[in-house]
């Protein structure tokens, strides 16, 4: 256990980031999965944008590797551009 003032804030600090990263993450998770999902072509195009930009909103705070999220949006890229 924490022995300083702190150290106790900065464990409910991390303990709040911790939640709220994890949040950022699971939404973009979601998001990748509706747009693997996507029939159309228009709609997987609009899915693109929103799950491309929280793709790299995730890049940016760390909380995935940017390598990570490059991979992910190239994956994504050639599924919208092979449906018809």
């Amino acid at each position: 256990m924490a022995n300083h003032k702190s150290a106790e804030k900065r464990i409910r600090a991390n303990a709040k980031k911790t939640e709220r990263n994890s949040y950022q993450h699971k939404s973009t998770r979601t998001l990748v999965k509706k747009l693997k999902a996507a029939t159309t072509k228009t709609e997987a195009q609009e899915l693109f944008k929103t799950t491309a930009a929280a793709i790299d909103k995730l890049a940016k705070k760390n909380i995935i590797h940017w390598k990570k999220a490059a991979n992910q949006k190239s994956k994504l890229a050639k599924a919208v551009n092979n449906l018809k």
